[in-house]
């Protein structure tokens, strides 16, 4: 016990113990400087000193924008402009997936690669489907229904009539129909028997996105209209028009012709999608 304790009497002597720093001149010795201190008082200032130095090191990574130029930390705008980036390349992702699926869709259309059984259009149930035999009646419940439909309607005086169709489609040429479309057998168009150097026009207004010779169907045009109409004229002798222009409802596009590739003659091979499926183009146009 007496060892520790004149250990730590050794230890508080030296910790209290005056010292004194002096600064002199080195040529002429004379004292510019002097400060009376303990090595207590060193610690004291260094930590209270490293404290300081800590505490303004974290205010400034903290609140002041010197952060910005420290490796790790990224500034606010750097992180709204990578959040902008990000929600772009989703957007463009998207808009990419919709491409593709679009591409997909045209391909289909030139190459006549389509499952019937994955159709679920109008035209299409209406092809697979058997019309029975003998009168369709209404039930009373019909009866009764349209009865009340009358009535509303004959004391209605603020109805006014307005047109069920939304569009109408011009006839690309006038001729014979010589095939008619058919689901099942995987016939997507109307075939059209025209004479030689018949102005094929278009339906509606839209774009061409597709003008060129093909192996299977020789020339072919197809134009997209709005509403997810995209009309298809095969086996043309010549094209009008070229891939991106903008035609207008009857503009010419192509004429008719022998291109080598069908073998009933001179014809139109016309198709019409809507939404990526095809539809018969005779319940929208009269080709006779």
């Amino acid at each position: 016990m007496a060892q520790k304790r004149h250990k730590r009497k050794k230890i508080a002597r030296k910790l209290f113990t005056k010292n004194r720093l002096v600064i002199l001149n080195e040529d002429t010795f004379e004292e510019i400087f002097s400060l009376r201190l303990t090595l207590m008082n060193v610690f004291v200032v260094a930590t209270i000193g490293a404290v300081l130095i800590i505490f303004v090191t974290s205010y400034i990574i903290a609140f002041t924008p010197l952060r910005e130029y420290i490796p790790g930390y990224a500034s606010s705008e750097l992180k709204k402009n990578a959040t902008d980036l990000a929600l772009k390349s989703d957007s463009l992702q998207i808009a990419l997936n919709k491409n593709e699926a679009y591409i997909r869709s045209i391909r289909r259309i030139l190459t006549g690669d389509l499952d019937y059984a994955k159709l679920s259009k109008d035209s299409i149930i209406a092809a697979g489907m058997e019309i029975p035999d003998g009168p369709i009646t209404a039930s009373e419940a019909e009866h009764e229904l349209r009865n009340e439909v009358d009535k509303e309607d004959k004391y209605n005086l603020f109805e006014k009539a307005t047109s069920r169709t939304n569009v109408v489609l011009f006839a690309p040429v006038k001729g014979s129909v010589t095939d008619k479309f058919n689901a099942r057998q995987k016939h997507f168009a109307t075939d059209v028997a025209v004479s030689k150097n018949t102005p094929i026009k278009a339906v509606l207004n839209g774009n061409v996105i597709f003008a060129d010779w093909t192996l299977s169907n020789g020339n072919c045009v197809i134009v997209r209209h709005n509403n997810g109409f995209i009309s298809v004229y095969k086996h043309a002798a010549q094209l009008n028009v070229a891939q991106g222009d903008a035609v207008k409802t009857g503009e010419v596009v192509a004429l008719a012709g022998s291109t080598g590739q069908e073998s009933t003659g001179i014809h139109l091979h016309f198709e019409l999608w809507k939404d990526g499926y095809p539809i018969d183009p005779e319940q929208f146009i009269s080709f006779e």
